[in-house]
């Protein structure tokens, strides 16, 4: 195994905890993040939903906190470590951010902006281009999702069960 597939995957596993965070508050579990010569410079979980924030996606949330860090928006010479395929708006952000690399897990058929529903970061008009690596610990990434969606539908099938014997 090469170093960089040894370092995606020690960093995606990395991006995986996070999303256990966000699990763990009833978010979409999705983690990501942001490594700068390989020290990580900021951390992101969904968190939308607790934050009453559109925007607080996992990549939002690292490319946030790695602004700060190097006191720059343009986080150059970065590599994003992403669970699933990021949608249109982190897409937009990576670009406008300037990193350099997206590694991410899982494809997302419904909303993904990397190839799935749609190119953003491989639109010719992009004035940065990101270098893109995708399917670092794909199943993980994927039976996480998976699973979080089977025990959301699952509570809310107990709960209506719960509710039709009320009556």
């Amino acid at each position: 195994m090469s170093d960089t597939v040894f370092t995606h995957e020690h960093w995606m596993r990395h991006a995986l905890i996070l999303a256990q965070r966000a699990w763990d508050e009833g978010e979409v579990p999705v983690g990501a993040v942001l490594v700068h010569n390989n020290q990580v410079i900021g951390e992101g979980w969904n968190r939308p939903i607790g934050r009453h924030d559109p925007t607080a996606h996992a990549e939002i949330m690292a490319l946030r906190q790695g602004g700060l860090v190097l006191q720059n928006y343009r986080l150059l010479d970065t590599t994003l470590y992403v669970t699933l395929e990021p949608c249109v708006m982190c897409a937009g952000a990576m670009v406008h951010s300037r990193i350099g690399r997206l590694v991410f897990g899982a494809r997302d058929a419904k909303t993904g902006a990397i190839g799935s529903l749609m190119d953003v970061l491989g639109h010719p008009g992009m004035n940065h281009q990101v270098q893109v690596s995708e399917g670092v610990l794909a199943s993980e990434c994927s039976a996480m999702l998976s699973d979080f969606f089977r025990a959301r539908r699952l509570e809310k099938k107990a709960l209506k069960e719960k509710a039709h014997r009320s009556d």
